[in-house]
Parts: structure tokens; sequence; C-alpha cells
């Protein structure tokens, strides 16, 4: 379980706190407009109304306590910015910041952000890749030079064992899981046996991934 300061709850910061609390962490939420606030309460454990660009309400919250600082503004980049300088210059061990172009994203690294979210970009990367093939059930972008898929099992793989197949080898690709009926199996071998009712979530570069199942 970890401690972690939620600024801005519109759409974005609200679905964030929701996700949080399912996960079981102690989140406390911050917003300058009272209505947001009062929308996140079943799911935070504490939240508080207040002007994130000032240095002295900031430092109320007691900034270093929280193990991660979570900058979820989206439709003012100026205070999305000060928040996330400020957040650092206060001693934030890690703060993650929403950005809504790649020149926000720049900035936001350069004054204070150690990792930026770029909702737009990353579901408009997912959308296209998971939709312009046929075989693609989901995907995850690790890096800029690496992912996962999860694919079925290519009909000449069927009834075949990892080891006979000898993807890692052969193609530089890991079989990290197999799911069948919404169950996901990790504790794989190579005398696992594939068969064709079956999906597969597969690691390795893109590249690899691409040339391998002509994605």
């Amino acid at each position: 379980m970890k401690s972690i300061l939620l600024i801005g709850l519109g759409r974005f910061g609200k679905n964030i706190a929701i996700h949080l609390n399912k996960l079981g962490h102690q989140v406390m939420a911050v917003d300058d407009e009272e209505e947001r606030v009062e929308n996140v309460l079943p799911y935070v454990t504490n939240a508080q109304i207040g002007d994130s660009t000032n240095k002295d309400f900031l430092e109320s919250l007691g900034i270093r306590n929280f193990d991660v600082c979570i900058v979820a503004i989206g439709n003012d980049f100026q205070s999305s910015l000060e928040t996330t300088s400020l957040l650092k210059e206060l001693g934030a061990r890690l703060v993650v910041s929403r950005a809504s172009t790649d020149v926000h994203e720049k900035f936001l690294l350069r004054n204070g952000a150690d990792d930026v979210v770029y909702p737009e970009k990353q579901i408009a990367r997912w959308t296209a890749i998971r939709y312009s093939a046929d075989h693609i059930l989901d995907y995850i972008e690790l890096d800029e030079g690496h992912a996962m898929f999860e694919i079925p099992v290519p009909r000449d793989w069927a009834g075949r064992t990892i080891g006979n197949i000898d993807i890692r080898k052969k193609y530089n690709i890991n079989i990290m899981g197999i799911k069948k009926n919404g169950k996901l199996m990790l504790a794989l071998s190579p005398d696992t046996a594939l068969e064709s009712d079956q999906t597969m979530l597969v690691l390795g570069t893109t590249k690899d991934l691409q040339k391998c199942f002509h994605i």
C-alpha cells in the first residue's frame, strides 16, 4: 500500500482515484473546485480544496510523506507546470504529471516531473495497433522498443510445446503467459503444450514481435 497525493480531479483524475481505491492505496485528493472534491470523497482517504500553485498550501500537505505525487491537471498547463515544479522543490519523492502535447511533456520533464503520462498519445498508439491487426487482442508498450501483445496461438503452433517451438531462440521472443477462458497461467515450462483455443502473452522488441506475428 502506498500513500499518494493526487492533484487535479477532472475525469482523468477521478478515474485514477477510483482505481487507486480498488488497489487499496491511501489517497489524498486535491482540487480547487469544491464539486470535484466532493465527487471523489467515496474513493479517497482524505481530500482538500486548494490551489496547488500556492507553495504554502502544498507545503501544508506534507509533500515528503507521500510515496507518489500525481499531477492530473489537464486543462491548465501553467498550473500543471507550476505544481510539478513546486512539488519537486518541496522534496517530493516521485512526481508523475499529465501532458496534453509533446511540448508539455518536454517542459514537465525539464521542470520537476520524474515521469509523464500522456493519455491521448498513449491511447492513440494503442488503438492504432490494436485495431489495425485482426489477431491482436491487447497491447502494452513497455518502452519505445519493447512491447507485450496478447494474441491467439498461431494455427501451426497448436499441439506443440513451447520447447519444441523454441520461440526464444528462433525469434528472440518470450511467452510470458497463456490465457484460456479468461484464466491466466504463468507457470510455464518447455513442456507446456499450446492449444488452439488459447491466447498468449508474448514479450519482446516491437520489431521482433511484428516480424514473427506479421503485425
